[in-house]
């Protein structure tokens, strides 16, 4: 009778790379107008990346104009969720605008429901209409 023995992987996880922030800076941000692509699913991690840097820009010159353009995006984890709901109560005087470009019917349902929780005006602009939503923002 022939010896069998079964093999296990004796392999371990291997370590654990930095994530890949989900926000991401656009080039075209300037002064008190910031745009951000936001793909993925959004994390506490991506709060802590991009709110220092939103709060920076309030600080150095009020308010702010925002562009959240949406990449197969796919919301937010709880952490991130609160975090998203702290921010904007925080600074909900301190945007004045706030484009969201995407081309999801939830994304653009999103603008609406955001209307009743801020001051600021906030438009839906379809993803071929980046250009335009842009311009809204700095004129």
């Amino acid at each position: 009778m022939q010896n069998t023995q079964r093999a296990f992987s004796t392999k371990t996880k291997p370590a654990l790379e930095k994530r890949v922030c989900m926000i991401e800076k656009l080039e075209r941000s300037n002064g008190l107008v910031l745009g951000f692509k936001m793909s993925g699913k959004l994390h506490d991690d991506d709060y802590r990346q991009f709110v220092p840097e939103v709060e920076s820009a309030i600080r150095a010159g009020g308010k702010i104009r925002l562009l959240a353009q949406f990449q197969d995006f796919h919301g937010w984890d709880a952490h991130a969720l609160w975090d998203d709901i702290k921010f904007s109560t925080k600074h909900c005087a301190d945007v004045e605008q706030v484009a969201l470009v995407g081309d999801k019917k939830w994304e653009k349902w999103m603008a609406n429901v955001c209307k009743p929780f801020t001051t600021a005006k906030v438009r839906y602009f379809d993803v071929t209409e980046a250009e335009a939503a842009w311009q809204w923002l700095e004129t």
